[in-house]
């Protein structure tokens, strides 16, 4: 098998989301978090001590000795017999829990570009399955402004330093791993899409109710096959007390570009307009500010990310740079 999904694979996994009732209240549940308690604790951040970094170290000497190449590698090739477990601890809480977790200490600025790669890849490893970014297959994405027109539509925006609205990655986890930050902004805004359905659900039930029929999502030239130009989604699924979003705002809205797509009913184009409102209040959001040597794990069923936009350093040795990994697990 594999040691990681093809696209197709991701995204149909991601989407095997169990679904038998509409709630009709709140939802009860750790991941429905708001950014005005976050922001006054730090339980959300954990430091590796100087025991972990060694085991890190001695482990990415260990994989590189193998010679085999990143994607052949497997979580044997990277032993972590003291840290495993600690990430099994992160992989609960971002699956089952509050849903995010911050790392914090790992030395990049000692390692080479390859050596932060392996790293990365092999802790992702032990997080879970990794799997394609995109229709190319690119395993290991490199968040960082190429210079291209973020007005394209067509222009991942991840490879410009504009604002990014949010929305959930395909994959059950989104992994960042800093290795350079922004001079200025570059902002990872997050927010519990549990706590913006229980906003809606509180205001509007019967919008909220909406939330659980499929809306058009533009593929945006993405989809494997070339195919298709657009495909249903269905933001919100629940099931034995746990809600599931799925939720993109750009590629939600940029749909009705098609000829043969309608355009938006009033209540489609109320509820697109009220969720991101209240994913847009403050109390609710949370603005995380990444540095050197910092990991962001974060469900995307729970979850929905952005980015506020940044200014990068003239050296181009030191502008922002993250790298990124989808991962799937059972």
């Amino acid at each position: 098998m594999a040691r990681y999904m093809s696209y197709a694979e991701q995204a149909a996994h991601y989407f095997d989301r169990p679904h038998d009732t509409i709630p009709d209240g709140p939802v009860r549940s750790p991941a429905a978090w708001e950014g005005r308690a976050v922001a006054t604790s730090d339980r959300w951040r954990t430091r590796l001590d100087d025991d972990a970094v060694a085991e890190i170290e001695a482990a990415m000497a260990h994989a590189r000795a193998t010679g085999k190449a990143l994607g052949e590698l497997s979580a044997d090739d990277f032993p972590l017999p003291r840290l495993g477990r600690q990430i099994a601890a992160w992989r609960d809480t971002v699956a089952r829990g509050r849903g995010f977790q911050v790392v914090s200490g790992v030395p990049v600025e000692r390692w080479t570009r390859d050596e932060a790669e392996t790293f990365f890849w092999c802790v992702g490893l032990h997080m879970g399955r990794p799997g394609a970014q995109n229709a190319a297959g690119d395993l290991l994405g490199h968040v960082a402004d190429t210079g291209e027109n973020a007005d394209d539509p067509f222009v991942r925006l991840y490879r410009t330093s504009s604002n990014i609205a949010y929305h959930c990655d395909g994959a059950d986890i989104v992994g960042l791993l800093c290795l350079n930050a922004a001079r200025h902004g570059g902002a990872s805004r997050i927010v519990s899409s549990v706590a913006v359905f229980n906003r809606l659900v509180e205001r509007r039930p019967d919008l909220a109710a909406r939330l659980f029929e499929p809306l058009w999502l533009d593929l945006r030239n993405e989809d494997p096959s070339g195919a298709l130009q657009y495909v249903p989604a269905v933001p919100c699924r629940h099931a034995a007390g746990r809600l599931c979003t799925f939720y993109h705002s750009d590629y939600f809205r940029s749909v009705v570009r098609h000829d043969d797509v309608p355009a938006f009913s009033d209540d489609e184009r109320e509820l697109l307009n009220l969720y991101e409102e209240i994913a847009a209040d403050p109390d609710l959001y949370f603005d995380m500010e990444l540095a050197p040597g910092d990991i962001q794990w974060l469900s995307n069923h729970t979850n929905l990310h952005a980015r506020t936009a940044y200014v990068d350093d003239d050296d181009p040795a030191r502008k922002r740079h993250l790298l990124r990994l989808w991962l799937s697990v059972e």
